[in-house]
C-alpha cells in the first residue's frame, strides 16, 4: 500500500466521503529517512515544482544552540525516542529524541529527515 498524503476518508461527522477518484501519483509521500548514529550521509531528493530536499540518512555529530554559544559534539548513541519504542534499539534519530554525547545528554530540535540537518539543545 503506498504512502497516501490525500485528504482523509472520513468527514468531522464521521461519515465517508464519496470517492471521487483514486490516488494520483503527486499525492504519494515518500518513504521516512530514519536517520542512524554514523558517518554523515544526505540525500538529495527532488520534489514538487523542480525543487530539491535533502534528507539525512546518518550523522554522527550534532550542533548544540546553550544560550550565546554554539557548540558541535559527537553523538555515541540514542537513549530515548519517544516517537517509536524500537528507534532507540536501531538508534534512528527524530525530531525531540534524547542521545548521549560527550557533552551529555542532548534533545534533538531540528527534523533531520527534512532539513539534513541535526540541531539539539542539552537536556
Amino acid at each position: 500500500m503506498a504512502n497516501n498524503q490525500h485528504r482523509s476518508i472520513r468527514k468531522v461527522s464521521g461519515s465517508k466521503y464519496i470517492a471521487g477518484n483514486k490516488q494520483k501519483a503527486h499525492e504519494l509521500g515518500g518513504l521516512a529517512a530514519h536517520t542512524t548514529v554514523a558517518d554523515s550521509r544526505v540525500k538529495v531528493k527532488r520534489v514538487m515544482g523542480g525543487n530539491t530536499k535533502a534528507q539525512l540518512l546518518s550523522a554522527n555529530k550534532v550542533i548544540i544552540a546553550d544560550g550565546k554559544s554554539v557548540k558541535t559534539a559527537t553523538i555515541e548513541s540514542v537513549t530515548e525516542n519517544p516517537a517509536n519504542i524500537n528507534f532507540t534499539r536501531r538508534n534512528v534519530i527524530t525530531k525531540g529524541a534524547i542521545v548521549k554525547t560527550d557533552l551529555g545528554e542532548v534533545v534533538i530540535t531540528s527534523r533531520p529527515g527534512q532539513s539534513a540537518q541535526l540541531f539539539g539543545k542539552l537536556k
